[in-house]
């Protein structure tokens, strides 16, 4: 299964808005993760049509979660900037060609659909069971219980202009 880069940067931004006092703006989102802002912001934009993540506008705007990070799953994240298409599409090829079989001969699905239909309900089935909050206790084991209070306060200074050195 092949995921767009915007599925991670999507991934990050929830993890680090757990840790954000109040809404971010996509921009200073960006600059933590020294990414796009327009590519950023249209991942935020497709986690907040999902319902994921709220956009609060004006003065102190910005995206936050509409819901508590142990609710958010990897997949809903996943389906919110990719899509929830079937990754394996089958044509019936084997109902083509000189040995093609009749309709009538194909009822059930053949072993290649059945496998990789499979694949993929064991792969989301997977994404499903990791919810942002695993992620986030991923990164205080990874990094340190201090790291994403570190990013909270960064993302959240107090006054001041946004700087651009990666200090509050």
């Amino acid at each position: 299964m092949k995921l767009s880069g915007g599925v991670e940067w999507a991934l990050h931004c929830c993890v680090v808005l757990t840790a954000a006092s109040q809404p971010v703006p996509a921009a200073r989102l960006a600059l933590l993760h020294d990414v796009s802002p327009s590519y950023l912001a249209k991942q935020m934009q497709a986690l907040s049509r999902a319902g994921l993540v709220t956009s609060v506008q004006g003065k102190t705007g910005g995206y936050a979660l509409t819901r508590p990070a142990s609710d958010i799953t990897v997949l809903d994240v996943v389906q919110a900037v990719d899509g929830a298409d079937p990754a394996f599409i089958c044509t019936e090829i084997r109902r083509r060609g000189p040995f093609g079989a009749p309709p009538e001969a194909c009822t059930k699905a053949c072993g290649i659909a059945r496998v990789m239909r499979a694949a993929e309900a064991s792969w989301r089935a997977s994404l499903r069971g990791v919810t942002i909050a695993d992620l986030v206790d991923s990164v205080e084991r990874d990094d340190g219980p201090e790291a994403l209070p570190a990013i909270g306060a960064w993302l959240n200074p107090a006054s001041g202009p946004v700087r651009t050195d990666g200090r509050a």
